[in-house]
């Protein structure tokens, strides 16, 4: 096979790359981009790693067609290894129309193999394999050309060593239960729900200020937050530059119902209400206009009786006892509002509402199988 250079810039070596890629057993991949002044990020670099000696970088500033390389991340037959996969790959899925499969995301499965699940690419590789890669080229701009020296062995090194990261990893996980439990989280990475869109329902609710709101101000800011969602995907720019985060909360306390009052009242630029002016106050009117039992209820902070804190401190004692036993991060069982959440509707014994946690499922359900008969036997 033609022998490449290591930047690929046209498609007839694109070809030949991933022709090379679907022999081999696994591929490491990683993207570079720059995500300052759009709403979706601005794809510079991609990263292929063969083995620890054929490291390639693929240029989509040169290549438009990255298709092909969507036939390497829908194969099932080669492994892709990633570290904190799912960012990478819903850039990589709307750069190539392709739904990734076959994904091993070496941030979680150190999760299962004795080390914390949020360690970061750099301090994994120094842990098992004493490497430590260089930092100088984190803030760099990946989409001008042409790229340094500095730039190519940076990216380079971003995937040189994830191949045998993933076989140490592997080695450390303690027998095929874990094994099959993180395999069951890496399959979560194959959903093409994961990457069909880029809204959130739910991202409202994230916005500072919102549990501050009442139903009818939660409404507003729920279908603002649409609204502005929207906008900035049509004219690819941040949210922010639509309408920052503190308008909207201005906006939905207020409540204008003229153009005068949102120009006097807010801190909306005059450009703003000119562009966006008649849109919201559109909104605000027709959300005023609703039944009100639509509105989204404000959330409630869980609070917890005697009993349940025992159960909840009795909860964490197991899984710090069990994770320590089994190699496992805490963090992959649950973060500490779900297992106050998973206190509280244990107490109250609702069945549907305990089908909805992740931890009454799955491999959570098999590692927590000790604390779900002691309640019971309550």
């Amino acid at each position: 096979m033609e022998k490449l250079n290591t930047l690929i810039q046209d498609e007839a070596a694109l070809n030949l790359l991933v022709q090379k890629a679907r022999q081999t057993d696994a591929v490491a991949l990683d993207t570079e981009f720059v995500w300052e002044r759009t709403y979706y990020p601005q794809l510079g670099l991609i990263q292929i790693a063969l083995s620890n000696e054929e490291c390639y970088l693929i240029d989509p500033i040169a290549i438009k067609d990255l298709s092909s390389l969507g036939k390497l991340l829908s194969d099932r037959s080669v492994i892709k290894i990633l570290h904190d996969a799912p960012q990478d790959l819903t850039i990589l899925q709307r750069a190539t129309g392709a739904v990734p499969q076959n994904i091993f995301d070496t941030r979680l499965a150190a999760g299962f193999s004795d080390f914390p699940a949020t360690l970061s690419l750099a301090n994994l590789i120094k842990e098992l394999l004493d490497i430590d890669l260089a930092k100088n080229e984190t803030r760099t701009n990946w989409v001008k050309r042409p790229l340094t020296d500095g730039q190519v062995d940076y990216a380079q090194d971003d995937v040189r060593y994830l191949r045998a990261i993933r076989v140490l990893l592997l080695t450390r996980i303690i027998g095929p239960k874990i094994k099959s439990w993180l395999q069951e989280e890496l399959n979560l990475l194959n959903n093409p729900a994961n990457y069909n869109s880029t809204n959130d329902d739910g991202r409202y609710r994230k916005i500072r200020g919102s549990s501050n709101l009442g139903r009818r101000g939660l409404a507003i800011l729920k279908n603002l937050a649409i609204w502005r969602d929207g906008m900035a995907q049509k004219l690819d720019r941040p949210r922010g530059h639509i309408i920052k985060d503190t308008g909207l909360i201005e906006i939905c306390k207020l409540q204008p119902e003229e153009l005068e009052s949102l120009a006097s009242e807010t801190s909306l630029s005059e450009k703003a209400v000119s562009r966006y002016g008649k849109n919201i106050i559109a909104i605000i009117s027709a959300t005023k206009e609703q039944d009100p039992s639509l509105y989204p209820l404000q959330k409630q902070p869980t609070r917890l009786n005697n009993n349940e804190k025992k159960t909840l401190e009795n909860l964490n004692g197991l899984i710090s006892l069990k994770c320590d036993l089994l190699g496992v991060a805490p963090s992959l069982i649950g973060n500490s509002s779900e297992l106050k959440q998973l206190t509280k509707t244990l107490q109250i014994n609702k069945p549907e509402d305990i089908q909805q946690l992740r931890q009454t499922s799955g491999w959570r359900k098999s590692f927590l199988v000790d604390f779900f008969r002691q309640n019971r036997e309550q």
